[in-house]
């Protein structure tokens, strides 16, 4: 027996884990089965077991977990290495454990490193909640644009004879103050309201390098984003419940309550288009005409026009259009080669029947149409519409057209053999057959004549 367990554990075993080849010594093996002759279930006794301290953290005392949270709740920032080293000098040596042990006490306990955002060259417009509050300003027009929703305090009548709280959407260039574009709209804070206030606001104004709002579900949606990646300007967001971070905006919307919505308290059956007529006038000719006490007795006008600008040129009303969607991939129907996007279905061109998967770019609010991208490339390639079910009825079909590919070409014989018309075997069954009939052996079964195996055939 002894001799046994020794060869046993010079061979090499497979890990079931990792895979790789491993030992075990003579004593382990004996332990081994010293257990599994006591045991009814030896395979039960030997499998995996965790350890009976699991969990448990003998090595961290009271006052070293107390010495580790009052180090972390004045330094959240350091790595813990950091804190590891500090904490060598603190203590003494003797009594801290490993360097692998207080990091798992550090990961148990949740006492995570918090970073600073990375924000780019506008970092200051992302202040960190733990240090104290400074206020910046932009060195050049539309280095940075501000950009929040406000639900007002008036209510307006709307064409269905409902009484509603208009929302407004602002943009405001932060060097100069200057309100680029301001709007009240009767829906909730939604991507579509937010892509026509902003869209105004880049064409009166100009394209920013930067453009600053909170966490709103239409500022962080999809269609939003994808437009500002494609006009090139940089999106920076504020932290949750932290109002503060874009205060000149809301600032500004004190300013409206206090004297654009004042002044139209009293007017009777308020219209959602009397309240933007009359915010257009307020802010033409009353905000942008009044100094600012932070711009050095200026008004916004005045400094937006004088100051240095990185403004850039703005497209078209049909190019924005184009760049605020969201870009998805579906899956081509072969049976009528339609695509659905939000349970409508689309009707594919023929001269992309042939595609699996399709990369389509639409807007969740406009449904009418979509267009085919490449995905390597962005160009547009065809734009499709909802399936015509009524102008289908008619019965007129096209005729599909052949697939360019190998299977329209004619098959080619092989050059140099003669029997490649009438040899219908495949290469392999060929070269399987040569071998066989190589080994000068007969197959292994006996022929049977199935000429006469209805019995009303015999005789």
């Amino acid at each position: 027996m002894k001799q046994s367990l020794i060869d046993l554990s010079k061979q090499d075993w497979r890990h079931p884990i990792h895979g790789g080849d491993v030992r075990f010594g003579v004593s382990t093996l004996e332990r081994w089965l010293a257990l599994a002759r006591r045991s009814t279930d030896p395979t039960t006794l030997l499998a995996t077991k965790p350890r009976a301290d699991a969990g448990c953290m003998r090595a961290i005392s009271t006052e070293l977990a107390d010495a580790v949270r009052a180090q972390y709740a004045g330094h959240p920032k350091w790595n813990i290495q950091l804190h590891y080293d500090n904490l060598k000098l603190a203590l003494d040596k003797d009594d801290l454990p490993s360097y692998a042990t207080v990091l798992r006490f550090f990961r148990a306990e949740g006492l995570w490193r918090q970073r600073n955002p990375v924000s780019g060259p506008q970092r200051a417009a992302v202040p960190d909640g733990t240090q104290e509050v400074r206020s910046f300003e932009a060195t050049h027009i539309g280095s940075l644009f501000h950009l929040d929703g406000h639900q007002g305090s008036l209510k307006v009548l709307n064409r269905s004879g409902e009484w509603i709280i208009p929302l407004a959407l602002c943009v405001i260039d932060d060097c100069s103050r200057l309100i680029c574009h301001l709007q009240w709209y009767a829906a909730h804070e939604n991507t579509e309201c937010l892509v026509h206030c902003v869209s105004q606001a880049l064409q009166r104004r100009g394209l920013p390098r930067t453009i600053y709002s909170d966490n709103g579900s239409a500022m962080i949606s999809g269609e939003f984003t994808a437009g500002l990646h494609q006009l090139g300007i940089l999106a920076l967001t504020t932290r949750p419940r932290s109002a503060w971070m874009n205060g000149k905006q809301e600032t500004l919307w004190d300013r409206v309550e206090g004297r654009l919505l004042a002044m139209l308290d009293a007017v009777p059956n308020l219209t959602l288009a009397q309240l933007n007529e009359a915010s257009f006038a307020w802010v033409e000719h009353e905000y942008h005409q009044t100094t600012h006490r932070e711009l050095k007795g200026a008004t916004p006008l005045q400094r937006f026009l004088a100051g240095p600008s990185v403004l850039r040129d703005c497209p078209n009303s049909e190019t924005l259009r184009s760049y605020f969607r969201i870009e998805v991939k579906r899956s081509q129907r072969r049976s009528d080669g339609t695509v659905s996007l939000d349970g409508i279905r689309f009707e594919v061109p023929q001269v992309f029947g042939h595609l699996h998967i399709l990369n389509l770019r639409y807007s969740r609010w406009d449904r009418s149409q979509a267009d085919i991208v490449d995905p390597r490339t962005g160009v547009i390639q065809a734009t499709i519409h909802p399936l015509d079910k009524s102008r289908n009825a008619d019965g007129h079909r096209r005729q599909i057209s052949k697939p360019t590919g190998l299977s329209s070409r004619p098959v080619a014989t092989l050059k140099g053999s003669k029997t490649q018309e009438k040899d219908l075997h495949t290469p392999l069954m060929r070269h399987l057959l040569a071998e066989f009939a190589a080994t000068g052996m007969p197959p292994a079964y006996l022929e049977h004549d199935d000429s006469s195996t209805d019995p009303e055939n015999k005789a």
